[in-house]
């Protein structure tokens, strides 16, 4: 815990910086990771050129430059969630009424919701808002605990300080169970553009690559009949996002096909990072497996 103490408060005095300060740090990032150090860039080019074959070289340079301006933005703006109000985050993340409509329709219904999201535009800001904005359903969000506890209480701290409920991935059956027998409104967060470890996985073709995809929505929303609702975030400008929520399937244990509704999702995100390729995070090892 010594780090949390040492690290937390020059976090947040760096976090009262003006956000048009932060985004002078963040071009200063961006110069420094893609013109000096080039942090991953043979992993981003590969991944956009096998992702995008049909887009010349010129063209995928082009979405790698974006990429890294979006990259460093996103470090600012999460540092700037050490100090920022709920005002400012209802301003800065907007949600259409569609998608609260959506989501009141469920509530209507006594029904809790599985929300499949990706790691694209600022998906921290997002889950965050989308709590603050949301009346019946708490929201409940999965996260791997650091091995760096003082880190970790940092993380938690960010992510809970809007009343998001977090769960670790080993809490998550248990705590569902739990929501559903004592009838609480729940929407759980999956982010589900990761790599799938162990043998809980099902392989698909996402961004022309062969890819595992993680099958805990598919089992969980069967074994629940929770609904599942595609949560999308697209990158308005520079510090201001809308968010979008959309019906993928109302009655999960309806569909036999295994797969049926990992496909489903997975095409979801595929479209919409076909959308904004930016703003999807590219750095990761996402097709290191191979489909035996």
């Amino acid at each position: 815990m010594f780090t949390y103490y040492i690290a937390y408060p020059i976090l947040y005095l760096l976090s009262l910086l003006p956000l048009s300060v932060l985004y002078l740090i963040s071009d200063l990032l961006r110069w420094i990771t893609f013109g000096i150090i080039g942090y991953r860039k043979k992993i981003i080019l590969i991944n956009l050129k096998n992702s995008f074959p049909k887009k010349s070289e010129e063209e995928i340079l082009k979405i790698a430059q974006a990429f890294y301006k979006n990259f460093c933005d996103l470090i600012v703006e999460v540092l700037k969630s050490v100090s920022i109000s709920e005002k400012q985050l209802r301003n800065r993340c907007s949600i259409d009424q569609e998608s609260l409509e959506l989501m009141d329709h469920y509530a209507a219904k006594g029904q809790s919701v599985i929300l499949a999201m990706a790691h694209q535009g600022n998906w921290e800001w997002a889950v965050n808002a989308l709590t603050i904005m949301l009346n019946k359903h708490k929201v409940f969000g999965i996260y791997r605990p650091l091995h760096n506890k003082g880190f970790d209480k940092i993380v938690v701290d960010l992510r809970m300080k809007f009343q998001l409920k977090l769960i670790t991935d080993n809490e998550v059956p248990g705590v569902m169970m739990k929501n559903k027998r004592d009838h609480i409104l729940s929407a759980t967060v999956f982010l589900t553009d990761q790599s799938p470890s162990g043998k809980n996985m099902y392989w698909t073709t996402f961004l022309n690559q062969d890819t595992p995809v993680f099958l805990g929505i598919e089992r969980f929303s069967r074994k629940l009949n929770y609904p599942v609702v595609f949560f999308s975030v697209n990158k308005l400008r520079r510090g201001y996002y809308s968010m979008h929520l959309e019906s993928l399937i109302d009655n999960p244990s309806s569909l036999i096909e295994e797969g049926a509704i990992t496909e489903l999702h997975t095409r979801a995100i595929e479209k919409s990072v076909a959308a904004q390729p930016e703003t999807w995070l590219w750095t990761h090892r996402r097709w290191k497996r191979k489909r035996a």
